[in-house]
Order: C-alpha cells, then structure tokens, then sequence
C-alpha cells in the first residue's frame, strides 16, 4: 500500500467513524467530518498532507499524489 491509499483509507474510516459517532452520541462528531473534507480539500491545490508526512516517516513508499 503507498501513501495515497492509505491517506484516502484513513480519511474515508474517519468520516464514516464520525457519521457513527454523530448518529450515536453528539452531532458535534459531524465537526470532525468536516474538518477532514476541508483538509482533503486543501490538499487536492496544495499538495500537503500532514499523514502523508508521518507516513512517509513511517516507510512507507510514495505515490503520485503526496511526494
């Protein structure tokens, strides 16, 4: 797996974690939710990521979007 997936594996577990968790306890999970939209948003113009930077720190090895 490179770095592209697993930003895109994580970011999709968060939000669909945070839909749960607004559904089950407070829709102020639903924050969260859109906190990850706005950083995949920022991402998609500018090119940083702050897990595609852990990461890489990780090991593991890059894909074409976060270099």
């Amino acid at each position: 797996m490179n770095i592209d997936r697993a930003v895109f594996a994580f970011a999709g577990f968060v939000i669909l974690l945070s839909l749960a968790m607004s559904r089950l306890h407070a829709e102020a999970w639903l924050l969260l939710t859109a906190f990850v939209g706005l950083n995949m948003f920022q991402a998609a113009f500018t090119g940083f990521c702050p897990l595609a930077k852990i990461l890489k720190r990780l090991g593991l090895r890059a894909g074409r979007a976060f270099s």
